[in-house]
């Protein structure tokens, strides 16, 4: 039901005049064919036993959709692995009368040309030295020994600042900061030294820290003031980039190739998600009719991920309003993954709020985290993370117990995987191994939250909100959620990303 704050807040989620988009970037590739089709045939094995009858419908399915066979061979490969993964059985195809295979689905007739036949005989011969080649690379990568460290995340002291420490000098006034992000002395300091140098929107950023903290003065307040916009949210002219993701909005401590590694599985590891949870019948089951038009809605948390998803380079996700549900946002597993907007975001949520909750979510739906959401356990991280070493790799040496785990898991996801991906697993596979073969996924995770967190704040531009609505999440990660909120706020990326997007302020 759609409530008298919602109607009153119509206006409140708008662009700048001439608001500038940019390509949308990071999201899953995911085709809604194939999702029809894997809900046929988890249907099909459900029982174990896959009968002539339904394997006739299934390619009638495939015939009408337009399907191509090899990739539907690949994705039912995949969907029997994670069956019999979970199942601890193995999925059969009953004897019977063979089907008629669909036209879509008979072979071509061999090529007669000489034109296609020269064709196909250098593709053969660049296929073979391809192959060489993967073998020559499985050889030297064989040799690196990989090390995965998911212990669990040190909170190391940082040194105490060095004396001396210029009280004019705004770079070392910000490492001090990234110390002890709550020193207000130095951000009184770091507040004066960009007003000295007219660096009006630094200085803002200074000032909203110092307001946070509760140590503003009347001079201070009034910087915050002016510096937001009067009608409430930021009013973009233009959008961000996957360039402006990565330099920018992403915490430094997400390292780029464990995120596209992940990011190259995300997909696989979606729809291998989707099966178990539908072979366990517990699946969430959402109401198609409460999905809501993202154009036409007047529900403001619609409104926000529509504004939010613009801002921000995103895809709208497919949005439902479930009041009895009793929480603020969550993905539903699918293909494509469902939002669920619940009690909590439908009523009683101010513009701001749903600006971090929007934003903070859309975060986690880009490919390099979205498997934060299917998988929040460090232990389940690790799992898919050796499974992806292991397809960009299958020689990787692993311990006996590991390879155990592992093995099954790459079975499932390596059929769903296209050329070009598993291509780019390989390349990411490298740049791993140049790294030195180690990632803490205990900080990657940390820091992917970390990022979530600054997109929601980049949207809201209100640490207090930010505050709110981290303890009402997690109330244990409130300190160390603020204290990097802190640091990004007064940040040199903070201030481009306010650029980017059209909305630093200007001096008056």
């Amino acid at each position: 039901m759609e409530s008298e704050q919602d109607r009153d807040a119509a206006g409140t989620f708008a662009h700048a005049p001439g608001f500038v988009t940019s390509e949308t970037s990071g999201g899953l590739a995911l085709d809604r064919y194939e999702a029809y089709y894997e809900e046929l045939f988890a249907d099909a094995m459900q029982d174990g036993v896959i009968t002539a009858e339904e394997r006739a419908q299934l390619h009638r399915a495939a015939d009408e959709l337009g399907l191509d066979r090899e990739r539907l061979r690949k994705l039912e490969l995949a969907l029997s692995a994670a069956y019999e993964m979970h199942r601890g059985v193995r999925v059969r195809e009953q004897e019977g009368e063979p089907a008629a295979a669909p036209a879509s689905l008979v072979p071509l007739a061999p090529p007669t040309d000489q034109r296609t036949l020269a064709l196909e005989r250098r593709v053969a011969e660049l296929e073979a030295r391809v192959r060489e080649l993967e073998h020559e690379l499985e050889q030297a990568r064989a040799s690196f020994a990989v090390e995965v460290d998911v212990g669990e995340i040190e909170h190391a002291t940082a040194p105490g600042p060095a004396g001396g420490v210029e009280a004019d000098d705004p770079a070392a006034l910000e490492r001090r900061l990234r110390h002890d992000p709550r020193d207000v002395e130095t951000l009184r300091a770091l507040y004066g030294a960009w007003g000295v140098r007219g660096e009006v929107d630094r200085q803002w950023g200074a000032a909203c820290a110092l307001a946070y903290l509760g140590a503003g003065d009347a001079e201070v307040e009034a910087s915050v003031r002016a510096g937001r916009p009067a009608t409430g949210l930021i009013e973009p002219k233009a959008a961000l980039d996957g360039a402006a993701w990565r330099r920018m909005l992403m915490h430094p401590d997400e390292d780029l190739t464990t995120g596209e590694i992940f990011g190259c599985l995300a997909p696989a590891l979606l729809l291998g998600r989707v099966a178990v949870l539908r072979h366990l019948k517990a699946l969430p089951e959402v109401d198609p009719s409460r999905r809501q038009d993202a154009a036409t809605s007047t529900v403001q948390a619609v409104r926000c991920f529509s504004w939010a998803a613009a801002i921000l380079g995103m895809v709208i996700p497919p949005l439902y309003v479930v009041p009895e549900f009793p929480g603020l946002v969550d993905m539903v597993p699918g293909v494509p993954p469902l939002t669920r907007l619940g009690k909590a975001a439908l009523s009683g949520r101010s513009a701001h709020e749903l600006a971090y909750a929007c934003g903070r979510q859309l975060a986690y739906y880009r490919e390099e985290r979205f498997v934060r959401l299917l998988y929040p356990s460090v232990v389940d991280l690790e799992e898919a993370f050796l499974a992806a070493l292991v397809v960009g790799n299958p020689g990787l040496p692993l311990a006996a117990g590991v390879k155990a785990r592992v093995e099954p898991i790459a079975k499932a996801i390596e059929p769903l995987l296209e050329r070009t991906q598993v291509d780019r697993l390989r390349g990411a596979f490298l740049r791993f191994v140049e790294d030195g073969g180690r990632t803490n996924l205990g900080h990657w995770a940390a820091a992917a939250d970390a990022t979530a967190r600054r997109a929601g704040l980049l949207l809201c531009g209100d640490l207090t909100v930010a505050e709110a609505m981290t303890r009402a999440e997690d109330p244990r990660a409130v300190g160390p959620a603020m204290d990097d909120l802190l640091t990004f706020v007064v940040s040199d990326r903070y201030h481009r990303l306010r650029k980017a997007l059209g909305i630093a302020c200007e001096a008056r």
